[in-house]
């Protein structure tokens, strides 16, 4: 498959979003309107915001949502607006899981299963992650994740993760 070019057609992607440093919970709200600015994309869904501590990383705790969106940018043009949102926020990568201002992972592109140089999707790590697979399951508690299953059968696996929510 290719990353590049429009699709066409009406894409639901889901977008993992975390942010600690600064005004975390404002730079997560601001995203979630961020992200219904994209061309050919409007948000459908947003979880509440919730407080994690950072998993294999430094710094203070993370504000997290996930956000659902529908979108007639192909993947790789998705990728690269979350990219360039993120440098819009001050985003730096001094080093790898750095403290971060926000931070926005492409966690689902309809049932597509990408593996290229720069993206994968379902992202790797979703299923390892409360603070992704809390805020998913409140937007779609029978969410799929394609070529893993129901993404609730991950819950028990994150249960040791503490997740709080905010707002």
């Amino acid at each position: 498959m290719t990353v590049s070019g429009m699709t066409g057609k009406t894409v639901v992607a889901y977008i993992g979003i975390g942010a600690n440093l600064g005004d975390a919970e404002a730079s997560v709200r601001n995203a979630l309107d961020a992200l219904d600015t994209l061309p050919e994309t409007s948000v459908t869904a947003q979880s509440s915001l919730f407080r994690t501590a950072p998993i294999d990383a430094d710094g203070d705790d993370y504000i997290n949502a996930v956000a659902g969106i529908k979108t007639k940018l192909s993947a790789g043009e998705l990728l690269q607006s979350l990219l360039a949102l993120e440098q819009t926020f001050g985003r730096e990568r001094s080093y790898v899981n750095a403290p971060r201002t926000l931070d926005l992972d492409l966690l689902l592109y309809g049932d597509q299963q990408i593996d290229t140089p720069s993206l994968t999707v379902p992202h790797p790590r979703m299923t390892m992650r409360a603070f992704v697979l809390i805020p998913l399951l409140q937007i779609d508690p029978f969410i799929d994740i394609p070529g893993r299953g129901p993404a609730h059968q991950f819950v028990p696996s994150v249960a040791d993760q503490a997740i709080r929510k905010i707002a």
